[in-house]
C-alpha cells in the first residue's frame, strides 16, 4: 500500500501501527506527484490519500490514480469536515473518506483492511452529509442502465456493504466473478468507485428491492 501526506509525524504514526501487520508492505511519500509516479510504476492495493497537500489536490491525485489503477482503493485523509471535498472525493472515485481529527491510528488500519478486501467506509461524522446529498441526489432521476440481472443483485449488495467475499457466498459464485461483475457495473454507469455506485442504488431505491 502507499500513503501519501506531506505531514511527516502523521506519516510515521501510521506507519509505526501498520508495520506491525506483516502482510501489508508500505510506501510514503509525501506529494501527489511522486505518488502518481510510483502508481505508474507498480500499481498498489489501497492508496492512503490526503486531501489537501501542496501542489497538486489529493482529489485530482484520487482522480488521476483511478484512471491508471481502477482496481486501487482510495482511501482519503482530510482534517477538514468539507463537505464539498467528500462528494469530491468520492465523485473521483475514492472507496473510503476519513477524518484525521476523528479516526485513531488504529481505525486508519483497520480502513486499510476493509478497503482491501472490497468495502467501503466513511467517517461517522461525516455520514450524516453523505445522507443529505443521497436526498438531493433522489430529486433527480437516475441513469438509464443496462446492467444484467446478476449485476444488479451484485450492485443491490455492493449497497448493503458486503465485501466481495460475502457477496460471492450470497450468490455462490467466485470472488474472481463477482470483481468482473463490479468492474463492469462501474463501467456501464461511468463511475469510479463501488461507493459511488453504492448511492446510485441507494437513489435508485435497489436496496429497498431486495428479497
Amino acid at each position: 500500500m502507499l500513503l501519501v501526506d506531506d505531514q511527516e509525524l502523521f506519516r510515521r504514526g501510521v506507519k509505526m501501527v501498520l508495520s506491525a501487520d506483516d502482510s501489508l508492505e508500505l510506501e510514503e511519500v509525501d506529494d501527489g506527484d511522486k505518488a502518481l509516479e510510483l502508481v505508474s510504476e507498480n500499481p498498489f492495493d489501497v492508496v492512503l490519500l490526503d486531501v489537501r497537500m501542496p501542489g497538486r489536490s489529493g482529489v485530482e491525485v484520487c482522480a488521476a490514480i483511478k484512471q491508471m489503477s481502477p482496481t486501487t482503493g482510495i482511501i482519503m485523509l482530510t482534517a477538514s469536515d468539507d463537505e464539498s471535498d467528500l462528494y469530491e472525493s468520492i465523485r473521483s472515485g475514492a472507496s473510503g473518506y476519513l477524518l484525521k481529527d476523528g479516526s485513531t491510528y488504529d481505525q486508519v488500519a483497520e480502513a486499510v483492511r476493509l478497503v482491501a478486501s472490497g468495502q467501503s467506509l466513511i467517517s461517522p461524522s461525516m455520514a450524516t452529509k453523505l445522507l443529505d446529498e443521497f436526498v438531493q441526489m433522489s430529486k433527480s432521476p437516475a441513469p438509464a442502465t443496462n446492467l444484467t440481472p446478476r449485476e444488479l443483485g451484485v450492485l443491490r449488495h455492493v449497497a448493503r456493504g458486503l465485501s466481495n467475499r460475502e457477496i460471492a457466498e450470497e450468490l455462490f459464485i467466485s470472488e474472481n466473478t463477482v470483481k468482473n461483475h463490479i468492474r463492469n457495473i462501474l463501467e456501464k454507469l461511468q463511475m469510479k468507485s463501488r461507493m459511488e455506485a453504492a448511492m446510485y442504488a441507494v437513489r435508485s431505491k435497489l436496496v429497498d428491492d431486495m428479497p
